[in-house]
């Protein structure tokens, strides 16, 4: 077997698929990557078991078919030291053994039986559902999400994206108990209800894929497994098994009191204030009036305090409220829009966070965090 390609060209589609590797994998062969040659077209997969990344590249000067697992690793080492060049692959299918000719070197490794590697899972026929969607609003819903979902070994369900699609929208969820996103989009829909839970790594392996893409994505996916194919990439991964919890109940509906106020100024003063919280709570205290929100923040522990002051629009009962720094640091971060609304009932209840302005007109974000006991 044998075939040219670009440096640089198979660089960056390594370096993609690469991310699907974990580096703790207890199977030797999932830390290489399999090279399978068919009709001028070179498939690379990478894996980890529970989730699965596809490239291809189309060539132009092949020589015979086959398939090969080469080390990871050391390839994107050698390649990352090339300038753009065309590389000549020559695969002996009996040894394993492999050159790569360079414009004037060669270098050479052995590589492992391609029937080792472990095959993706197959969907079911029965229960699979197809949908079809832009790149743009499965790449909104993740960044808009992801930051969210939580790290907890007993409620897996919670470490993912919920997914649910309807006839009339998809709606994107994720919460770690203590802050929650929910991100609705009516521009994608379905044929019918259904709903699944996409861990987090491979909702990060399509975020970091899906910024360059601009066309359409094909997702199908049944009751244990998810495709995500476009552009020139195929996404296999495992889904969360589990019933995601009524995250519509946590939402607080009567939130008398308003408050409105730019979201970048608000972001600054809350990075700056929350250097003098204490460092194991991080609690920062909004204490709202009229046209006023003082941030404040203080370590008793070692005589340390601040407080500044910001303009607003508000609209509501005189009240202070706590919350966590990072987390209130981390939704700031996720609404686009110039200005935030704050949708508060007491001090004992979440606070929801909305965006002034949506992005576009398909869109309904709600970030909701929830609140810290302020000692008297």
């Amino acid at each position: 077997m044998k075939f040219i390609v670009s440096s640089t060209e198979l660089l960056s589609h390594l370096q993609r698929v690469s991310k699907a590797i974990s580096g703790k994998s207890t199977i030797p062969i999932l830390d290489s990557f399999l090279f399978d040659l068919q009709n001028q077209e070179l498939t690379i997969t990478a894996s980890d078991l529970e989730s699965t990344l596809v490239t291809k590249l189309t060539l132009e000067n092949t020589d015979g078919e086959g398939k090969i697992a080469l080390e990871a690793k050391r390839l994107l080492d050698i390649l990352k030291e090339f300038p753009e060049q065309p590389l000549t692959f020559e695969i002996d299918s009996e040894s394993l053994s492999t050159s790569i000719l360079s414009e004037n070197g060669k270098f050479s490794v052995v590589g492992s039986p391609a029937d080792e590697y472990p095959k993706y899972p197959e969907l079911s026929e029965n229960s699979k559902m197809d949908i079809t969607i832009t790149a743009e609003l499965l790449d909104s819903g993740i960044n808009k999400t992801v930051f969210a979902t939580a790290n907890d070994e007993l409620r897996p369900v919670m470490n993912g994206i919920f997914f649910s699609l309807t006839k009339d929208d998809m709606t994107f969820v994720a919460s770690d108990s203590h802050k929650l996103v929910r991100y609705k989009r009516t521009d994608g829909k379905a044929d019918r209800d259904a709903s699944f839970i996409l861990p987090k790594k491979p909702a990060n392996l399509l975020k970091g894929l899906l910024a360059s893409v601009e066309n359409e994505v094909s997702v199908s996916f049944d009751d244990k497994n998810a495709v995500f194919i476009f552009s020139e990439f195929k996404l296999i991964c495992r889904l969360t098994e589990g019933k995601y919890p009524n995250y519509e109940s946590v939402i607080p509906t009567e939130n008398p009191n308003k408050l409105i106020i730019n979201r970048t100024d608000l972001y600054n003063t809350v990075k700056r204030v929350s250097v003098f919280s204490n460092q194991a709570s991080n609690l920062i205290k909004l204490h709202l009036t009229a046209n006023e929100l003082i941030v404040s923040a203080q370590d008793i522990d070692f005589s340390i305090s601040a407080n500044e002051r910001l303009a607003c629009q508000y609209q509501g009962d005189n009240m202070e409220i706590g919350f966590k720094s990072v987390f209130l640091l981390e939704i700031l971060a996720n609404i686009g829009s110039d200005e935030v609304v704050f949708e508060m009932s007491d001090p004992s209840k979440a606070g929801i966070m909305l965006p002034f302005e949506s992005d576009t007109d398909n869109e309904d974000v709600l970030m909701l965090l929830m609140p810290m006991m302020i000692n008297s």
